[in-house]
Formats: C-alpha cells, sequence, structure tokens
C-alpha cells in the first residue's frame, strides 16, 4: 500500500511484488482494511538483538583499493 500511495502506479507495485499481472495484486489491494490490519496484528516480530559488526582487514582493504 506504501509503494503504491507514493507511486500510484499498480504495475510498479507488481513488479515489486513479483507478480505477472496486475490483476493478482488488485486481489492484495481489495482486502478490507480491517482485515489487514489484524492479519498484521497477529504476526509476531522476531526478537532480535543488536549485535556488532567487524569486517575482516582483508574486506576493508579490497574497499579502500576499490576507492583509489
Amino acid at each position: 500500500m506504501a509503494t503504491l500511495r507514493a507511486t500510484g502506479d499498480i504495475r510498479k507495485v507488481a513488479i515489486w511484488l513479483g507478480h505477472a499481472s496486475t490483476q493478482t495484486t488488485e486481489i492484495y489491494l481489495s482486502q478490507d482494511p480491517v482485515d489487514r490490519l489484524e492479519t498484521l496484528e497477529a504476526v509476531i516480530p522476531p526478537s532480535l538483538r543488536p549485535g556488532t559488526f567487524s569486517p575482516p582487514d582483508k574486506l576493508l582493504a579490497a574497499l579502500r583499493q576499490k576507492g583509489n
């Protein structure tokens, strides 16, 4: 819905979702908003813990060479 609101183009939404036809996308867009909200509220988001990423020195060296 956000993509449709932002672009106003159902074809872009279909492409983003990987639909072969906009007819498939229209099925999603015609759903009752209350049903959509209930479905979203029923999904339990995964519990993620923050971590740290330390790229290996080889990766940093390769990226620095690409920048020069």
